[in-house]
């Protein structure tokens, strides 16, 4: 039975030893608690670090025996493995990286090994457990590599990612050695997730850029599969939150904490102790405020809680420093005898006392300088059952996107961020209560489980997707039924592009000439009496001619403009205007000024502008504006705008490949039909053929064409059986 493997570095429990017993301890994550439902069922697994190096083989098993019995499954890590993989690459590299903190990036190819090394590690212990009909779900920046390990091991699982940290910018990203090899790694996967459009364009414009695969609306072809990205921003179990937030031990906490805290607005500040957080920045700005705003001290306090993180870590041992210093100067400088303007504490708390804060705060403070998403202000929001409160919270933060009635900041704007507590606390209650409702709501609708159900779907549409693509590759029986067919029939009518077909794209079109095997295949199918053999192609006459003329071919050329029987002359489809291409020969010369690279190639009755050559990123940038450009002034001419593989082509809209090629069915009724192209003019080609014509498109993109064939070595390996049949 198919199962669903969720795959991450940490496991949705602590162990514990307590008295030589290993105890599992619940995590408190909110992907714990979202992916709950999914691996506690069936023969569902959790595969992750429990959290401790275990040396001895006995306790591994035991660890292990006791995890099977609550559907998860360990992977034993070494303490150096934990330092290098996770302590080191991942968040002395990756994290800062994908922060924007490049100053604390760590570059050793040392680190990299570990993290490629524990990386298999995770992907061995998937194929013990994985069949080929699973899904696989992994998680995060620590395991970037996981996914392509996977699919070198099973290529037809079902495999999705989530990134949990924002995914930064190419001019970021471009910065790591190892840049390509972590995108490919991700690639492996069939969906990917992102928390924000911004994380998922970035993504996008990496893997354009570094790996060389373009995307339409958020899908790329990778390998002839195709692989889409999505941002599903991530939510939290409102319903727990809000009920915790009624529960009595919460209330008998907050009536605890008010008491001590005395009667005073409060600032909720809740971060893990991390240089992303903005705790210094927030600090300060909370210090500017009393100074600028004197009149509320004494009524107005922050409850700062700072969970500790690695503060053995010289970095963090100096940010917790920095944190300490802060706050002592700040309580020392305002503080009076009945009222502290901070109160700090270095410690985490159980979900009651949270809940109890959550409920006492008056205003949230979630600055951080960059988040994937931040789930503390959504959590703030769930816990309001009066609706009273504000939430002032960072533009950097993922969360920002959905959360438009808080007051959003600029973090690095210290003056934007004062000015944003005095309104949070002199905010008229019923404004509050609009902008709260309306956040709930949407916290409500956009939960912890509509996010899950949202991936699944996602990723099932892409599988599917994928699934009826295969159907149409010409497999082996297809193959045969085909090559039956052609042996069979006394008259046949064969269609074949060049370029992307016949022969490899080339930097420059002109060399791109036939080698010795294509002119082997041709000279071969045309020897063939019964053999009708057409070239139709966007090419100009004149090269197509130069090419291949010395064989008995038919010649469709410039999509359609020019045509040409064996034995005939050339001749046009019908009388065109060609008056149109001064005006846009001169705009196209202007992007070719502008895009290093980049040509223009003239034929009779189109132009084209060339890309190929053109740094990867810019070339797609030029492509929208050229196109966007070109459609603004061609909209009241009857030309035609069309973009191909690296270029974009303007012709004479009564013109294309279809139109054509029915004159030959017409001409030269066939007992066999054969028509393969590659690209979007020969989408025409494949709507004008017969019923029971074979039309195939090179590459594992949607198409008219009836079937699929992964390449050009491909096409020539069966139009060689075609050959030997004779």
């Amino acid at each position: 039975m198919p199962k669903t493997i969720i795959v991450s570095n940490r496991l949705p429990v602590k162990i514990k030893v307590e008295k030589n017993e290993f105890k599992t301890r619940p995590s408190e994550g909110g992907l714990a608690t979202g992916l709950g439902s999914i691996y506690k069922k069936g023969n569902n697994i959790w595969l992750g670090w429990p959290g401790q190096p275990i040396k001895k083989e006995s306790d591994k098993a035991k660890i292990t025996a006791q995890l099977k019995k609550d559907n998860m499954a360990p992977v034993f890590l070494t303490q150096t493995e934990i330092e290098e993989f996770y302590e080191g690459f991942s968040n002395e590299t990756l994290w800062p990286n994908f922060h924007y903190f490049n100053q604390f990036a760590v570059y050793n190819t040392g680190l990299w090994k570990a993290y490629q090394k524990v990386n298999r590690k995770f992907a061995k212990e998937i194929a013990k457990i994985a069949s080929p009909d699973d899904t696989i779900w992994i998680h995060d920046y620590q395991l970037l590599l996981v996914p392509q390990m996977v699919r070198e091991m099973f290529p037809r699982i079902s495999i999705g990612f989530f990134l949990h940290i924002p995914f930064p910018s190419f001019e970021s990203f471009r910065l790591l050695p190892w840049r390509r090899e972590l995108l490919l790694g991700m690639l492996g996967s069939d969906f990917l997730g992102f928390h924000t459009y911004d994380d998922m364009r970035h993504f996008l414009s990496s893997v354009n850029r570094l790996a060389g695969f373009g995307n339409s609306n958020g899908k790329m072809t990778v390998n002839n599969r195709i692989v889409m990205a999505d941002a599903l921003p991530m939510g939290i179990d409102y319903d727990k939150y809000a009920s915790e937030a009624s529960h009595p031990d919460t209330l008998t906490k907050e009536v605890k904490f008010r008491a001590s805290l005395g009667d005073v607005k409060l600032v909720l500040s809740i971060d893990r102790l991390d240089y992303s957080k903005g705790i210094p920045q927030r600090l300060r700005a909370f210090e500017m405020f009393l100074e600028r705003y004197p009149e509320w001290r004494d009524k107005v306090s922050v409850v700062m809680i700072v969970v500790p993180s690695r503060d053995q870590v010289e970095m963090y041992k100096q940010l917790k420093e920095e944190i300490d210093l802060l706050v002592g100067r700040i309580n020392g400088k305002f503080s009076r005898l009945a009222w502290t303007p901070i109160h700090y504490f270095y410690r985490s708390f159980e979900l009651s006392s949270l809940s109890a804060f959550y409920r006492m705060a008056h205003v949230a403070l979630v600055t951080p300088m960059r988040d994937g998403m931040n789930l503390v202000c959504k959590e703030f929001i769930a816990s309001k059952l009066d609706k009273k409160g504000v939430l002032i919270l960072s533009e950097m933060a993922g969360a920002s996107k959905e959360l438009s009635d808080s007051i959003l900041i600029n973090p690095n704007d210290m003056e934007e961020q004062v000015e944003a507590i005095h309104q949070a606390l002199t905010m008229p209650e019923a404004e509050q209560i609009t902008r709260m409702t309306s956040m709930q709501e949407s916290l409500k609708r956009y939960n912890i489980h509509h996010w899950v159900n949202l991936f699944f779907d996602r990723l099932g549409l892409v599988k599917a997707e994928q699934q009826s693509l295969e159907t149409k590759l010409v497999d082996k029986e297809t193959s045969q039924k085909l090559l039956k067919d052609y042996k069979k029939a006394s008259t046949r009518l064969i269609f074949l592009d060049y370029d992307g077909t016949l022969t490899g794209f080339s930097d420059n079109p002109q060399h791109a000439v036939p080698d010795t095997e294509l002119h082997s295949i041709v000279k071969l199918l045309t020897a063939n009496k019964k053999n009708r053999v057409v070239i139709i192609s966007g090419r100009d006459r004149q090269t197509l001619e130069g090419w291949l003329g010395r064989y008995p071919v038919d010649f469709i050329t410039e999509h359609g403009a020019w045509l040409r029987e064996i034995g005939s002359e050339w001749e046009t489809i019908a009388a065109m205007d060609a008056s149109w291409k001064r005006n846009i020969m001169e705009v196209m010369e202007g992007y070719v000024n502008r895009t290093p690279g980049s040509f223009v190639e003239e034929k009779e009755f189109s132009l084209v502008w060339h890309y190929r050559k053109v740094e990867t990123g810019l070339g797609e940038l030029r492509t929208r504006e050229l196109t966007s450009h070109l459609k603004y002034i061609t909209a009241n001419m009857p030309l035609n705008v069309l973009e191909g593989n690296k270029v974009v082509e303007v012709k004479n809209s009564e013109i294309n490949k279809g139109r054509a090629a029915t004159l030959w069915l017409e001409k030269f009724p066939s007992d066999f039909v054969l028509a393969v192209g590659d690209d979007w003019t020969d989408e025409d080609t494949f709507k004008s053929m017969p019923e029971k014509a074979y039309s195939i498109k090179v590459g594992s993109t949607y198409s008219a064409a009836k079937f699929n064939i992964p390449s050009v070595e491909d096409v020539r390996k069966l139009l060689k059986q075609l050959g030997d049949i004779g």
